[in-house]
């Protein structure tokens, strides 16, 4: 019976810490995997918490409210209900022999873009030969009416057709500026146009009244003439001609295929330096011309109907009109050079001093609109200005990575088109000229020590052959 009980209590000492053990095990497991554990009565599962998103600050200035800058066109039925453009500027009937296409890229702000249009046509720009590229990446969105005027990517089709009479060609995506470029002349080549012009949809342009030429031409008879000398073939290999920089530019289309198009790996900010150093490179031709008077703005002009020069003062946009035939008749034609032309020429040097002079930079009108939500395509508007800068300083990066340098001047640092993604980064600081020395004498000697290491293999080769060689 003593046997009995020392063997019962024996395999309780033995039992019990393994009991004990498993419970542990078993209560960390549970615990582990998020299991309620019930031992020695229910327990409550310890609660995951999951981090909470953390929100930038919103912006609570309200932007200011797009108006329509040119009413008279939006009651419009048709083109005969615009104002006539001044005499002097109408486009030559019949046309041109040459194929003057112009592109305007179109992505933010139809205030400026349909200024830029107006101020073209004004100028004697044949509407026909006008090509609105709308690269905003909202597909057939504006097509169908589905964005309204304070959504940055608005852009009227039916004003830009049917009124303006211009063209509108879509990209299929949201392009980049190199793309851009490069789709104008892939467009060009399609429509097999030998040269083509482009503008910026931040500026106004208009033909210069005070030009003293005889007899006088507006700002497309002079741009034609810009293209008429180049096709002298005294004249060179033709690249591409600025008007004010690149504000208005002529193209060559066959000398933009040959240098390969513009780099699009470099998207924005200075895939035109990349360009136009590797065009001089191959030695094209790149030259400034004049044609006209041309303006850098960042906001549009109370009326558009002040680009049409006519007498008296127009209403200021958002004026109520119920339809285009309520203005007033329209007045005697006022001559050339008048002082409605003066007045025009300084509210335009106003518009372009306001932008040199903005806070926040000069291309802040490309991110004024805030509109738009719960439309096709939406995007966050400081997300997206945010992204578009990202990219920028990328495309610089990949620029100095490309070259090995940040600045422009390629050419003037020595290198050529072969240098293109083979040089050190970096490569003209001191300390990088010196490391590279420091290598290429370090490799002459290496250099010294092989020949030297062959001349003696050789020279014990020859030895060899010599003690080989029967005796005669």
């Amino acid at each position: 019976m003593l046997s009995l009980c020392m063997l019962r209590r024996s395999l309780c000492i033995l039992i019990l810490p393994l009991v004990i053990v498993t419970a542990l095990i078993i209560t960390q497991a549970g615990l582990h995997h998020g299991i309620p554990v019930t031992f020695g009565g229910a327990k409550e599962p310890i609660p995951t918490v999951k981090p909470t998103p953390v929100h930038k600050p919103i912006s609570t200035a309200a932007p200011t409210p797009v108006v329509d800058a040119f009413p008279l066109a939006a009651s419009a039925k048709s083109p005969a209900d615009l104002p006539p453009i001044p005499s002097w500027n109408n486009p030559p009937t019949p046309h041109v022999n040459e194929s003057t296409p112009l592109f305007i890229g179109f992505t933010r702000n139809w205030s400026l873009l349909q200024q830029t249009v107006v101020s073209y046509i004004t100028a004697g720009w044949p509407p026909e030969d006008i090509y609105v590229v709308e690269n905003t990446g909202v597909m057939h969105s504006n097509r169908h009416n589905l964005l309204t005027l304070q959504n940055p990517f608005y852009i009227d089709h039916h004003r830009l057709i049917k009124i303006l009479r211009v063209n509108v060609i879509s990209t299929p995506t949201l392009f980049t500026f190199a793309q851009l470029q490069n789709f104008y002349t892939f467009t060009a080549l399609e429509n097999r146009w030998s040269h083509y012009w482009w503008a910026h949809m931040d500026t106004v342009v208009l033909s210069d009244e005070e030009w003293n030429g005889e007899p006088y031409k507006s700002l497309y008879m002079r741009a034609v003439d810009a293209l008429r000398e180049t096709l002298d073939p005294a004249w060179g290999p033709l690249a591409t001609r600025w008007f004010a920089y690149d504000k208005l530019a002529l193209v060559r289309t066959q000398a933009f295929v040959d240098i390969g198009g513009w780099d699009t790996m470099i998207p924005f900010y200075m895939t035109d330096c990349d360009m136009h150093e590797r065009l001089w490179m191959r030695k094209f031709r790149i030259e400034g011309a004049e044609a006209g008077r041309v303006w850098d703005v960042h906001t549009s002009l109370d009326n558009l109907e002040l680009l049409y020069k006519r007498g008296g003062d127009p209403p200021k946009a958002g004026a109520k009109r119920e339809t285009a035939t309520e203005i007033l008749p329209r007045e005697s034609e006022v001559q050339r050079n008048s002082a409605d032309y003066q007045k025009l020429v300084h509210s335009l040097n106003v518009l372009q001093d306001l932008k040199s002079t903005a806070e926040g930079g000069r291309n802040t009108w490309q991110a004024r609109q805030r509109g738009g939500q719960g439309e096709p395509f939406y995007r966050d508007p400081e997300g997206f200005e945010k992204g578009m800068w990202m990219w920028m300083d990328f495309g610089r990066d990949v620029y100095t990575e490309k070259w090995g340098r940040g600045p422009c001047d390629l050419r003037e640092a020595g290198l050529v088109e072969e240098d293109a993604w083979r040089l050190v980064k970096d490569w003209e600081k001191p300390d990088v000229q010196k490391h590279f020395r420091l290598n290429r004498e370090n490799e002459a000697k290496e250099q010294v020590i092989k020949e030297k290491a062959e001349e003696k293999k050789e020279e014990s080769a020859r030895e060899m052959r010599a003690k080989d060689k029967p005796s005669a």
